[in-house]
């Protein structure tokens, strides 16, 4: 069924991304799947294990602070850190997925909002404390992808974190279909905008197919304050 589903979403990709729309498809995979998780192909219905996994490495606990999730799908994500004591505003581009959230956690202290990545709002710039990004970027084609990363970098907040978790390729490997893997150049787009990288993990996740990743952690502001330091050899 995910195989499917998978085929389905790069059909109607295609399909939106031939009248120049990047981001329109991912309501229209929501909506087609008619309340059918299983008709979305990222859609696991638990937490990332990518980030629980950094998550109880470093004993991350929220205490109050503000965390923002990117692309937010059906919501797993979200519902961890508010679990972990954040207060966590999550937002995606697609409305029907949004309800969706409201439906499976209707006694959420999560604020479910509809944003789009590339026009995020200007209230938001330099609020959130921790900012986590999964597979959004590598769901955009390269010509929009620049102007995603500077969107999520300006909501950080001053000794805030980023993280960020994408399909990873060496530049010599052809990026392939959608999800498109990034490279580390790719995404070294975030140190112009004046984070910095504190982490970069390469691995392969073992998933129904061995998947390489790579998981990166950004901070913005001197490093005198590492709410959530590691070590990196870790």
């Amino acid at each position: 069924m995910k195989d499917q589903a998978r085929i389905r979403a790069r059909q109607i990709a295609s399909e939106f991304g031939q009248r120049g729309d990047a981001t329109g498809w991912f309501e229209a995979v929501y909506s087609e799947a008619h309340s059918h998780e299983q008709a979305i192909p990222w859609a696991d219905m638990v937490s990332n294990p990518n980030l629980v996994q950094w998550l109880d490495r470093g004993n991350v606990q929220g205490q109050g602070r503000r965390a923002l999730v990117v692309g937010c799908g059906l919501g797993d994500d979200a519902e961890e850190l508010a679990r972990r004591g954040f207060e966590v505003v999550a937002f995606d581009i697609a409305p029907t997925a949004i309800d969706w959230c409201k439906r499976r956690f209707p006694a959420s202290r999560v604020e479910y909002v509809v944003a789009n990545a590339l026009d995020v709002p200007s209230a938001w710039n330099g609020s959130f404390d921790f900012v986590f990004e999964a597979y959004t970027l590598q769901s955009l084609p390269a010509d929009v992808r620049k102007k995603a990363i500077a969107g999520i970098a300006e909501m950080i907040a001053m000794e805030g974190t980023l993280l960020v978790i994408c399909r990873g390729r060496s530049p010599e490997e052809q990026p392939g279909t959608l999800p498109w893997p990034l490279t580390k150049e790719e995404l070294d787009v975030f140190l112009s905008t004046g984070l910095r990288q504190a982490q970069f993990e390469d691995y392969l996740d073992m998933e129904e197919l061995p998947t390489r990743r790579f998981r990166v952690e950004y901070r913005r502001g001197s490093g005198k304050d590492e709410k959530y330091s590691r070590a990196s050899s870790e």
